[in-house]
């Protein structure tokens, strides 16, 4: 059962107490910045992390002065749609609400759980490499804050450019199933309070485990994608 820190008592609180009511997620981001956008990135990680766990999910945004700024930008870092209306996910069927907010708005979060996200740093990081910068906030959990100057995003461009071409190169061996151990341990990592680098470290050990045959690593790639939305298998198909 996915599990996430409720701000507002420091306890952790499940994300859908009950099991395949939808979930109502809500992103307070009424900026337009770099902690803004990490606001979006975060409920987007809480969507994926329900769905995958069969859960239907409403995710909308509240709060934005900019928002179809905002929205474009979301788009650029990979993070889905967002319902229109502030009406969605309301009504006869619908489960919990949780709302996503920076850290300094968690204390004036209304009583539904609440999920506070650290400030990311410089505010104005550009988008001109979006998937390297959603590695970048990916790579610190979501309450501590998060660098995105030129040293973290040249980490994450080497990071992401080392995983496509292994994935498209393992995407040319047969095909094997995710090993169940693998696979708890990814769902462990996001059902903990939607822990983005202990599935980033997963995907590090299996990228040098000498045990797992190529086909069971690009299996787990697309996996974990499901999750993180890297696009690691952009590449397949593509020669080197």
């Amino acid at each position: 059962m996915l599990r996430i820190i409720d701000a507002r008592t420091g306890e952790p609180a499940p994300a859908a107490p009950t099991r395949r009511a939808p979930t109502r997620v809500e992103a307070h981001a009424p900026g337009r910045d770099a902690t803004a956008l990490r606001v979006m990135l975060v409920a987007d990680l809480l969507a994926r992390a329900l769905e995958l766990d069969g859960t239907p999910v409403w995710a909308v945004p509240t709060g934005a002065q900019e928002g179809e700024r905002l929205r474009k930008d979301a788009a650029a870092l990979g993070i889905r749609p967002f319902e229109d209306g502030d009406t969605a996910g309301h009504g006869p069927g619908t489960g919990q609400t949780v709302r996503v907010v920076g850290e300094s708005g968690a204390g004036r979060a209304p009583d539904v759980v609440t999920v506070a996200v650290g400030p990311a740093h410089p505010a104005e990081p550009g988008l001109a490499e979006p998937d390297a910068v959603r590695l970048a906030l990916l790579e610190r959990r979501h309450h501590a804050r998060a660098e995105l100057d030129a040293p973290a995003l040249d980490e994450a461009r080497d990071t992401l450019a080392r995983w496509r071409r292994a994935v498209a190169d393992w995407a040319r061996h047969p095909s094997r199933p995710v090993p169940g151990e693998v696979r708890d341990r990814l769902r462990a990592a996001w059902e903990d309070d939607l822990d983005a680098p202990g599935v980033l470290r997963v995907l590090r050990q299996v990228e040098t485990d000498p045990d797992l045959p190529d086909g069971a690593r690009f299996e787990i790639c697309a996996y974990a994608d499901r999750f993180l939305g890297l696009h690691l298998t952009r590449d397949v198909g593509t020669s080197y």
